[in-house]
């Protein structure tokens, strides 16, 4: 079978790249759509629409709804079309960056994405995940190439909270738990092909910088700092990790945070990477990982404030019930959970969840 690599055409990082990145924007258009959430908006968009208006492009705002719907795509896709956009650029998070990519697919022009966060493997990928209007998952949405350009400012990531980047940080940690078990099964990627040699690499190349660097990372966004830890990390939580699950493909993990899209209430307070952290712990039960295998996730995890039980997740006291209809999402044949070496069931899924949730109370001596 046929092996493909995909990675954006451009990727920009470091220290107030934004206030340096015209010379980059201009290459790809002349009429903009500038997609940002209002906090974001707020925070750095409004300073960056100026730069940009300065710098002679023709721009016009629009102001994200906050959910990767296809309702949201084809509000603004309207407006890109009457406003006769080349190009469009996404400032913000995982589901303005992924709602971009659907805009600039249907209306055929350039997408520049420019992440504020590093909490994500979403900005380098040619693919997005849509949701309903409520915010259950719906499909993943592939497209013909990856982003134009992602450029990321490392002082714009330093100055976010901790827990996103400890959320980016679970997210990519994810990447080779889950390109391992593709590559196991010679099951396919999300580019629909093998991996190649580069992807799983890359894939391995990111949890080595995570578990090296995550911490001292961590500690940094808590002061704000820009260190080279945390440009490592955001490298890793950012270019590794969606160069990784790409062309590495993904399995469990992933599957599972789908799977809890299915539940109501404060779940769905967690963030996309947080609940991943608590996929790929379930990932590692459903394979039989040995104890020193899975404590190695597990203490990183705890160490980074990331939920490894149940009561973390919003979810104490949940009902097997609830626990089978995560399992019966997870294992729909739309989502990742084929790509992994042996089957999996709903009921495996559940187990699964419900034995993590027990091995993290009893190593942490809640019980």
């Amino acid at each position: 079978m046929t092996s493909i690599f995909g990675s954006p055409a451009t990727y920009v990082q470091g220290i107030n790249a934004f206030k340096d990145s015209y010379q980059y924007i201009e290459r790809l258009g002349h009429k903009a759509i500038l997609l940002a959430d209002t906090v974001v908006l707020k925070i750095v968009g409004n300073d960056y629409l100026d730069y940009l208006q300065k710098n002679g492009l023709d721009v016009k705002k629009v102001q994200f709804h906050g959910e990767a719907s296809d309702s949201e795509i084809k509000r603004v896709a309207e407006i890109g079309k009457d406003f006769g956009a080349d190009l469009i650029i996404a400032l913000g998070g995982g589901k303005t960056l992924d709602s971009a990519k659907a805009i600039a697919d249907d209306l055929k022009i350039n997408v520049a994405i420019l992440p504020t966060l590093a909490s994500t493997d979403a900005p380098c990928s040619r693919l997005s995940v849509i949701y309903t209007d409520d915010g259950a998952f719906e499909k993943y949405r592939f497209y013909d190439k990856n982003p134009d350009l992602v450029l990321i400012d490392t002082a714009v990531v330093a100055g976010a909270p901790s827990r996103l980047l400890a959320s980016g940080i679970a997210d990519a940690l994810a990447t080779n738990v889950e390109a391992q078990a593709v590559a196991q099964g010679h099951n396919q990627t999300m580019l629909g092909a093998q991996q190649t040699l580069v992807g799983n690499a890359i894939a391995t190349k990111c949890e080595e910088t995570l578990f090296k660097y995550g911490q001292e990372a961590y500690a940094s966004v808590k002061a704000h700092a820009v260190t080279k830890a945390l440009d490592k990390v955001v490298e890793a939580n950012t270019l590794m990790s969606g160069l990784g699950f790409e062309s590495g493909g993904l399995a469990a993990a992933h599957a599972i945070h789908d799977g809890l899209t299915a539940l109501h209430g404060p779940v769905h307070d967690m963030t996309h990477g947080e609940k991943v952290a608590f996929g790929t712990l379930t990932q590692l039960y459903l394979e039989g990982a040995d104890q020193e295998r899975f404590e190695k996730y597990l203490s990183f995890d705890l160490k980074l404030g990331l939920p490894t039980t149940f009561k973390d997740l919003h979810l104490e006291g949940v009902s097997d019930e609830d626990l089978l209809k995560v399992g019966e999402q997870a294992t729909s044949p739309e989502d990742t959970m084929k790509q992994m070496p042996f089957d999996v069931t709903a009921y495996d899924v559940a187990q699964a969840m419900k034995g993590v949730d027990a091995y993290s109370r009893a190593y942490q001596g809640l019980d």
